[in-house]
């Protein structure tokens, strides 16, 4: 039973083009909000300035918006939290980094790079991990073992400085995840992170995710599994900052797999086995390029149809959902502990259900887009047929082109393996005959050229296959297409004469 209102934010990092692994997390949480009624905010969590890629925030924005994920509360849309960029919240956080120093919970530390490194390697040569913890915060140059007036004077002077988290030691952190159920952690195994830091005067994701969280009022943070670590320390600090009452609950996803099921799925993955990614084209400011699966013509209803299938199921063997039905249908009781593995084939298969679903005027007005790109000239009425009789043979819109280039272009050439296997000295004389049928049709259409061009063959003792077989390799250049009687009704009877000719004089 949800006893408040259901808030609930996609927190992206603008370091580069959004993982689909992240547009998943995004839906999750949009289904989550519009079943509840409750409100689906995007912030940018842009305060890591160093990993900052210019163009990512605008990637992200547009590639929610082509999902069809509708945002209430964001960067551009506003909101009664705004802003909703965390690099314009920056005067908010140090109040909060200096309440949990002044509680206790935390402390100023100003140890320089070269100390931590120094000790690092003196750790890792007596075989050991460096952890920054309750075993050596006072063996360093921190506020609990400088005095008050020392670490005013430092921060005067312009001394670099952190406020780090001072974890408890040895305490049993008690959370409950959504999914996952009841997870434990002893804060021993813990180090005390940074929150906040001089050099920018910015805090790091631990305090700003927090303290905007309880700001924004948000109820329930669904977010990947990596971020399942992080979780006693963020708890943590909403006890510390007094925040217990409006804590929010906590449910982690299942991380999206390779195709072999083995490890996260990554760009490298996708690069090897012919698959995008990400949801958009994306070119980096160094002009590195990656393929989108808006780009690669996926419909993007079909895109979050197969991504809200990875790591959730509706219960039933139902696999095409609109998207008001995913909404309904949602819960994160059914959303999987263990990694969904992506496969590519089962991507295209979504893509085709979704294609053959559409209308063929719908089709054919977007394949009519590539016709006009290649310099192609046809009327819609004639491409929305062809569309009709070809679309259950591809999965992408492009893919029409191959099973339909015929009809608009005579064929250049003939495939070999099919003149061997239905051209001969007596299939040129059949086709002759036919040449002189043909013509003879008056009413030049699918219906009456089938059932005439039949009788004929028939009376004439021709043998169906060879001529049938024949006229098709005449017409489309290879053993392939939708019925001959179609084939010359689109083209028509002239460009039917034409194409047998030629083909008589090529393979003569």
């Amino acid at each position: 039973m949800i006893n408040r209102r259901v808030r609930v934010r996609f927190a992206p990092s603008p370091t580069g083009p959004l993982h689909i692994g992240g547009v998943r997390t995004a839906l999750f949480n949009y289904f989550f909000a519009k079943k509840h009624g409750g409100d689906f905010l995007l912030r940018i969590e842009d305060t890591d300035s160093q990993r900052f890629v210019p163009g990512a925030e605008e990637y992200i924005n547009e590639s929610l918006r082509w999902c069809g994920i509708k945002i209430d509360e964001g960067v551009v849309e506003g909101g009664k939290h705004a802003p909703y960029r965390q690099s314009e919240r920056k005067a908010i956080y140090k109040q909060y980094a200096d309440q949990l120093v002044a509680s206790g919970n935390a402390y100023y530390a100003f140890d320089s790079p070269t100390t931590l490194e120094e000790m690092r390697k003196a750790d890792e040569a007596k075989g050991e991990t460096f952890t920054y913890n309750y075993k050596v915060r006072n063996q360093l140059q921190t506020s609990l073992v400088l005095t008050k007036e020392d670490v005013n004077k430092r921060i005067e002077s312009g001394d670099q400085w952190v406020i780090r988290f001072k974890m408890p030691e040895n305490v049993e952190v008690v959370m409950h995840d959504l999914i996952r159920g009841e997870v434990t952690v002893n804060t021993s195994t813990l180090d005390d992170k940074v929150l906040f830091k001089s050099a920018d005067m910015l805090p790091t994701y631990h305090l700003a995710n927090v303290t905007d969280d309880y700001l924004m009022e948000i109820s329930h943070v669904i977010r990947g599994e990596e971020w399942l670590p992080s979780l006693p320390l963020h708890v943590l600090l909403y006890k510390a900052l007094g925040w217990t009452e409006s804590m929010p609950l906590f449910a982690h996803l299942p991380l999206l797999l390779k195709p072999t099921g083995n490890g996260k799925l990554s760009k490298r993955d996708g690069d090897k086995m012919g698959f995008p990614v990400f949801p958009l084209f994306w070119k980096s400011p160094e002009g590195e390029t990656s393929r989108g699966y808006r780009e690669d013509g996926y419909f993007p209803e079909a895109f979050i149809n197969l991504l809200a299938l990875l790591g959730w199921n509706s219960g039933t063997e139902q696999e095409i959902f609109s998207m008001d039905e995913l909404i309904q249908l949602f819960s994160l009781e059914r959303v999987n502990k263990s990694g969904a593995r992506f496969d590519p084939e089962k991507a295209k298969w979504f893509n085709h259900q979704y294609l053959v679903q559409k209308s063929n005027v719908e089709l054919a007005t977007l394949f009519m887009n590539y016709l006009n790109e290649k310099g192609i000239k046809s009327d819609l009425v004639k491409v929305e047929k062809i569309v009709g009789l070809v679309k259950e043979r591809v999965s992408f819109v492009h893919e029409i082109w191959e099973q339909s280039f015929f009809f608009f272009i005579a064929p250049a050439s003939y495939d070999e393996a099919t003149v061997k296997k239905a051209w001969s000295a007596e299939t040129l004389e059949l086709m002759k005959k036919v040449l002189s049928f043909l013509p003879t049709i008056e009413l030049f259409n699918a219906h009456e050229i089938e059932t005439q061009l039949k009788d004929y063959i028939n009376t004439n003792n021709l043998g169906m296959g060879k001529v049938m077989n024949a006229l098709r390799l005449c017409l489309v250049g290879a053993s392939k297409g939708p019925g001959v009687a179609e084939i010359c009704e689109l083209i028509g009877k002239d460009e039917v004469v034409l194409r047998i000719n030629k083909a008589i004089t090529a393979l003569n």
